[in-house]
């Protein structure tokens, strides 16, 4: 009797690994970026669209300079610049490495922190973090 051929993936392209390692190249250009222009001084980088029109931090207010702090080992400084951008940047480096593990197997990437529930729930974050970090009781929310 003879035995069934093992069925491995196909092997991965050199264009499927394009996509993460271009994102990954054009994070890392925007880090070093934003580790040498620092974002505390005024002029290097244009105003948040956002708060210049509104008044109001919008949920990314501050991640510029969260990232220069952190790109500096102040991670003090850094979570009390955006504590939500420094607490999903885990999140965002998992998805990245799942997202290039599956590529290099040439598999589609599947997680269930990109299904449609969990999606509509980190929206539903980010407008309730933008509206609690401009009240007056929520001012350690603010850049």
């Amino acid at each position: 009797m003879a035995e069934a051929p093992v069925r491995r993936p196909p092997a991965p392209s050199r264009r499927a690994l394009a996509a993460p390692l271009g994102v990954l190249g054009a994070v890392s250009a925007a880090a070093a970026v934003v580790a040498f222009l620092d974002p505390h001084e005024p002029g290097h980088y244009p105003t948040c669209p956002s708060l210049a029109l509104t008044g109001f931090y919008c949920p990314g207010c501050g991640g510029l300079r969260m990232a220069h702090s952190l790109l500096h080992g102040d991670v003090p400084a850094a979570f009390g610049m955006n504590p939500l951008v420094m607490l999903l940047l885990p999140v965002a480096a998992y998805l990245w490495a799942r997202w290039t593990v599956s590529a290099a197997r040439g598999v589609p990437m599947r997680s269930v922190l990109i299904r449609p529930p969990v999606l509509y729930g980190f929206l539903g974050v980010l407008v309730l973090y933008g509206i609690v970090r401009n009240m007056p009781f929520a001012q350690v929310l603010a850049p």
